[in-house]
Parts: structure tokens; C-alpha cells; sequence
């Protein structure tokens, strides 16, 4: 599919349904133009010319400079919240980098893709690109914004190498677990829900057997277990997008 179909969304070209199960009084082309016009109405930024270069799809880097946990309060909301755990850290000698960015992490994985809080999910139905590439390109690059911005902020804070890298596995798991139940109940609260709340059940039960909060993060015990939990949250969500392009 050629980016201007892309961008003016034929409606002959469109998968799925067929004409024959819309109501008769929804002017569907009509719809979906109003659709593709709110999505493609601003010119493409640096950032996006730059996405579009080297994913080699216009389409794709729309998807990807619309992701909401990618935008810029998102951002500055999630800098915050790790800038916190750095000055607590300072001050307490408790790595709370590593124990917060599991779940901001999570949050952001979870808003990344989906109906309800996505501008370019009724555009992402129609495109010739599939589900999984959106949902692998957004994912991979809120983690990866995450990972960065958390590993700022453990350096900044003077934490010590192994829980500043050690938080990295069971962060992978927490995004895994978070995508994976927003994916299937086609809700980012559930997701970030669920996240929070494994990551918490997680750190309170390791505290309780160890006596301390930071095992959570720094236990090589634990290694295997988050990445079974990321593989299968993974196999989750892509089971779970394996339906084709235009059908629900």
C-alpha cells in the first residue's frame, strides 16, 4: 500500500467487514476520511521524518509519534517520577530508581497502544501495517525512552551497578505482564492495574522473606522467574493480535 492510500484511506482498498454488514445509513468512506484527516492533518516533525527514514513507512511513523505514553507530558511525567526516586535515593541510600521504573515502565507500555486511549488506533485498523509491528515498534521504544531514562537516574543517584542494571529484567517482565492483560481486555487501565499491582504484590513479598525491598531487583533467584513471566506474557500478546488487519 502506497502512502498516499495511506493517507486518504480508501475505502474500496478497506480489509475486513464487508460493506454488505455496515448499517445502511453510515456513510463508512465518509467516516473513515474524517478519521484519516484528524491523524494526517499536521505536516511531519524532525522527530517523525526522521522515524519514517528508518522505518521505511510514512504510515508507521505516524503510529509511532502518536503514541501517547510517548508524548511529551508523558515524558516529562515519567522523568519526574524517576527524578524522585534519585533525590530519595540520595538521601535514604535506598535505590528507589530501580524499584519505581519497573512501574512507570509498565504505565507506559500499557498506554502504548490500544482503542479508547490511542488517536491512530481506528487509522492502525486500515494500514498495511500489521498490529504487531505497531504494537512491537511502540512498545520497544517506550521501554526503551524508560530503560533510558532510568538508567540516568540510578547513575545520577550513585546507586550501585547491580541494582542499577538489576531492575532491567523484572522491568522487561512488568511491561510484559502490563501490555499483555491491556492487550486482551482492550483496556490500558487494566493493564497498568495489573502492572502496579504485580509489581507491588512482588516487592512487598520479597521484603517479607528477605527483609529487604531491594532483593526485588537485585536477586539472581529471581532472574529466571521474571523472564518465564516475559515470555509468556509476550506469547500472550501475540496470540492475542493475531487477528487480521480490519476484524475485531
Amino acid at each position: 500500500m502506497t502512502f498516499s492510500r495511506e493517507l486518504t484511506g480508501d475505502h474500496d482498498g478497506l480489509p475486513g467487514p464487508g460493506r454488505d454488514r455496515c448499517p445502511p445509513d453510515v456513510d463508512l468512506h465518509r467516516v473513515w476520511l474524517g478519521v484519516a484527516a484528524e491523524v494526517w492533518r499536521r505536516r511531519p516533525g524532525p522527530v517523525e521524518r526522521l522515524a519514517g527514514r528508518a522505518l521505511r513507512s510514512p504510515g508507521l511513523a505516524r503510529a509511532l509519534v502518536t503514541t501517547p505514553s510517548l508524548l511529551l507530558g508523558w515524558v516529562v511525567a515519567s522523568a519526574v517520577v524517576l527524578a524522585a526516586g534519585m533525590f530519595a535515593t540520595l538521601g535514604t541510600g535506598t535505590p528507589f530508581v530501580a524499584l519505581f521504573a519497573p512501574a512507570v515502565a509498565a504505565a507506559g507500555i500499557a498506554y502504548a497502544y490500544g482503542p479508547g486511549i490511542d488517536p491512530a488506533w481506528e487509522l492502525s485498523q486500515s494500514m498495511a501495517v500489521s498490529h504487531r509491528m505497531v504494537l512491537l515498534v511502540r512498545a520497544l521504544a517506550v521501554f526503551g525512552l524508560n530503560a533510558v531514562l532510568g538508567l540516568v537516574a540510578s547513575a545520577a543517584s550513585g546507586a550501585a551497578a547491580a541494582v542499577a542494571f538489576g531492575w532491567l529484567v523484572p522491568m522487561t517482565a512488568v511491561s510484559a505482564l502490563a501490555l499483555a492483560v491491556a492487550t486482551v481486555t482492550r483496556s490500558a487501565n487494566a493493564g497498568v492495574a495489573a502492572g502496579l499491582a504485580a509489581w507491588a504484590i512482588t516487592v512487598l513479598s520479597v521484603r517479607s522473606a528477605s527483609g529487604q525491598a531491594t532483593a526485588a531487583v537485585t536477586s539472581s533467584a529471581l532472574i529466571l522467574p521474571y523472564l518465564a513471566v516475559a515470555a509468556a506474557c509476550g506469547a500472550v500478546v501475540w496470540f492475542a493480535t493475531r487477528i487480521p488487519e480490519g476484524t475485531s
